[in-house]
């Protein structure tokens, strides 16, 4: 079942369910003392993307850590569709340990940038990113297997297992495959609410990094700068997974049309193998051959009464009820592009209505749904933008797709792992000037 949800306040994974997305109106600080400036990049490899992280504007960030080799740890975010990895790496002093690292990534075809952090004493240490498509399990394991990543998580965990190897995880997966990563990694997977990982996750970008969240009209990105004292309440929507929550937060909304619906769909319409391949379809079609616009039904010209231009969509898929063609008569891109534009003009309209019960001027959108992509950004400005008459804006996240698994990194409490992302707040606030 895919399924668009809007939540207000904390979460909690009581129903698990794939492909959703998830509307979430978060009113208090969770974490917000984890903080970090950190910037990533995207690519994809072998069908499996990555994402490297770079310093904003700057050489490696720096941080202060006591004991560096002693705070290497991994999270999962095991979704539906795809298995999200966070991972912090150790190291010496020395550049070419780095080096090596980085090219046994390369050699894996998996990772190619991470964030570099050092401390006064010579210590180095990376943080990793990392995404897998969950249909190709074993890639993850591997991957895992091969960095000997099983061992970076925490054996101190009173609640579990002292002599286990225990990983914070969260997303359905991570009840689903339990047994697979205990029977193939010797791994337990300590079940973090996937909800509160998001929230947590969020606010951890949102008051960490610089330049992370942004508009998207028209073609053109600019960058919000987010006021930490009047960040809350905001909406948070995540496009892609998610979780019915009643410890922290209540659910305001829902729709069964999301992440999972365009995927569905379009891969039944177009025969397209894999998300991406279906949104690079998506970038070379025209929805004016499938859809029905204003302009069609008012001979070309703008409905002005009730502020509609000609080439808004009346009807998405309208003009296959008029016109006597089969599927195959349609390009699989202008198809491509009609679905994509139905289900981010049903997002945006509902998020907005959703902000508009709760007093809400903060839109946040996140989830791999979105992934960079410009029509898919422009779609849910443009359906913000028209039902709130202009009053609201679409903020999108750069790091949308990692809310879940930062969240699930930020549980762990031992080992120092606390002091250290409180150190990442308290140089952030020094550079930003600003006050925890």
């Amino acid at each position: 079942m895919s399924s668009t949800k809007m939540l207000l306040g904390g979460f909690d994974s009581a129903a698990i369910v794939d492909n959703r997305t998830c509307f979430l109106c978060i009113n208090d600080v969770v974490a917000t003392r984890r903080l970090r400036r950190i910037e990533f990049g995207d690519s994809f490899v072998n069908g499996m993307e990555t994402v490297g992280t770079h310093v904003a504007n700057s050489g490696d960030t720096e941080l202060k850590s006591s004991d560096r080799d002693h705070v290497s740890h991994l999270s999962l975010d095991i979704g539906g569709s795809l298995i999200k990895m966070v991972y912090f790496s150790s190291g010496s002093s020395s550049s070419s340990e780095d080096d090596d690292d980085d090219d046994d990534d390369e050699k894996h075809n998996y990772l190619k940038d991470g964030i570099n952090t050092s401390n006064h004493d010579g210590s180095r240490g990376k943080l990793h990113f990392l995404k897998f498509e969950t249909s190709k399990i074993s890639e993850c394991i591997n991957f895992i297997s091969s960095k000997h990543l099983q061992h970076y998580g925490d054996q101190d965990d009173k609640d579990l297992a002292s002599d286990e190897n225990i990983v914070k995880a969260t997303g359905g997966g991570a009840f689903k495959f339990a047994d697979l990563f205990k029977e193939k990694l010797g791994i337990v997977l300590d079940k973090v609410d996937e909800m509160s990982c998001l929230v947590a996750g969020a606010n951890f970008l949102l008051k960490a990094v610089n330049h992370e969240a942004f508009t998207y009209t028209d073609g053109q990105k600019d960058y919000v700068k987010i006021n930490h004292k009047d960040l809350y309440p905001y909406l948070l929507v995540n496009v892609g997974s998610g979780v019915d929550g009643d410890n922290d937060y209540e659910r305001v909304s829902g729709t069964s049309v999301g992440g999972g619906t365009f995927w569905g769909l379009g891969r039944l319409l177009t025969k397209c193998q894999s998300f991406d391949e279906l949104l690079e379809l998506s970038r070379q079609g025209n929805n004016r051959v499938i859809d029905m616009l204003v302009g069609d039904i008012y001979g070309g010209m703008d409905y002005s009464k009730i502020g509609l231009t000609s080439t808004a969509i009346a009807s998405s898929f309208g003009k296959a009820i008029s016109e006597k063609k089969e599927l195959d008569d349609y390009r699989p891109e202008d198809v491509a592009r009609s679905l994509l534009r139905m289900i981010s003009n049903n997002i945006g309209q509902i998020a907005y209505l959703n902000a508009l019960r709760f007093g809400l001027k903060r839109i946040f959108f996140g989830g791999f749904f979105i992934r960079g992509h410009a029509y898919t950004m422009d779609t849910i400005s443009v359906a913000v933008n028209f039902w709130s008459k202009g009053e609201a804006k679409a903020l999108f996240l750069r790091h949308e797709g990692f809310l879940g698994a930062l969240g699930a990194f930020m549980n762990y409490e031992k080992n120092g792992f606390t002091d250290i992302t409180h150190q990442f707040m308290e140089q952030s606030c020094e550079k930003s000037n600003l006050t925890p």
